[in-house]
């Protein structure tokens, strides 16, 4: 890589994850002399980037935190209020927080100086977040440490706990984090079991990087080209394995606008269908597939708010049927 600010910014962006980079490493991946890296790292050091180097055959390159926000990146102000919003929208899987998101909170966090870090804590412990309620609450700390893992290809081990409760060590290749909007999931190769697994982060604890480096297996899927939307994929395809496929079609007395924006995005577009309604007003129709649980998919359709027909499946129709029993026995229950 000849280009000398394109090679700068590329060696700062392999710097900001929370690894230490052996010389030899970095030549290699910019494609350059261990010469001209030491050069780099002394132009970088001359910008303000605190990058500390360790000697030995072990020793290497890593930025850490400084007395102050390296310059041209972010003031105190800027830094606190990106690493709280980040920490907020990770750790209750809000949509359209994906995994670019998390890596950009663990690089923040990796240089942040230690009374930054006071502040966001501060700060994030004294708000309590208004949310939906559908999607599992999962600590930040734990998914910057899965991101930080998985960019940097170091194992993990972490305990896990399955649906029904068991509890177990893992030890994994991280491969990618994926957020399904509602929850936050991690594809990684299990070692002990010697194959693929997905894990849901919210079930992930005392999460450890070991230190040990890997290199990045393929997915098994055909062709992939190793990236997150290869990881997307592979996560769809086993999660539609495990859960039943329901097709939607139901239909809604309410505008396509209405219903859309109090949809998730995961249950698909409703598609406008022009006095459709009971009383002929304009209505629409969604067709779609789900691999949620019932429960989840009759809740999401209920809290639409406005009168709707389930066409299809038959599973979901008996399920509605059998909740709505339920709800109006519970309030006549509390009327009498």
């Amino acid at each position: 890589m000849t280009d000398t600010p394109a090679r700068l910014l590329k060696l700062l962006s392999l710097l900001q994850t929370p690894r230490e980079w052996p010389g030899g490493e970095l030549a290699e991946r910019l494609d350059v002399s261990p010469r001209t890296v030491r050069r780099d790292i002394d132009r970088l050091r001359e910008l303000g980037y605190p990058v500390e180097a360790s000697r030995g055959s072990l020793g290497g390159y890593r930025l850490v935190a400084g007395a102050a926000m390296p310059p041209l990146v972010l003031d105190d102000e800027e830094a606190v209020a990106i690493a709280v919003g980040l920490r907020a929208g990770a750790g209750h899987a809000i949509e359209g927080v994906d995994e670019a998101s998390v890596r950009a909170l663990a690089k923040l966090e990796q240089v942040l100086p230690s009374r930054l870090r006071h502040r966001v804590s501060a700060l994030q412990n004294a708000t309590v977040p208004l949310t939906r309620g559908d999607g599992a609450t999962i600590d930040p700390q734990t998914l910057t440490t899965l991101a930080s893992a998985a960019t940097g290809q170091e194992a993990l081990r972490f305990s896990y706990r399955s649906g029904d409760g068991t509890e177990t060590k893992r030890q994994v290749e991280p491969y990618r984090l994926v957020s399904t909007g509602r929850r936050w999931y991690l594809v990684a190769y299990d070692l002990l079991r010697a194959d693929w697994r997905t894990f849901r982060v919210d079930r992930v604890s005392e999460p450890f990087a070991t230190g040990a480096r890997f290199a990045a297996r393929p997915l098994p899927m055909e062709g992939g080209e190793g990236g997150a939307g290869d990881a997307a994929r592979y996560f769809a395809r086993s999660m539609a394995g495990r859960q039943p496929e329901l097709r939607l079609d139901v239909r809604f007395a309410a505008p396509a606008e209405f219903v859309a924006a109090r949809l998730p995005p995961a249950l698909g577009v409703p598609e406008p269908e022009p006095g459709s309604g009971p009383a002929g007003e304009d209505g629409c129709r969604l067709r779609s597939s789900s691999t949620d649980s019932l429960e989840w998919v009759a809740l999401r359709l209920a809290l639409v708010d406005c009168e709707f027909a389930v066409q299809g499946p038959p599973q979901l129709v008996a399920y509605l049927e059998s909740l709505g029993a339920r709800l109006t026995r519970a309030a006549s229950h509390g009327t009498g």
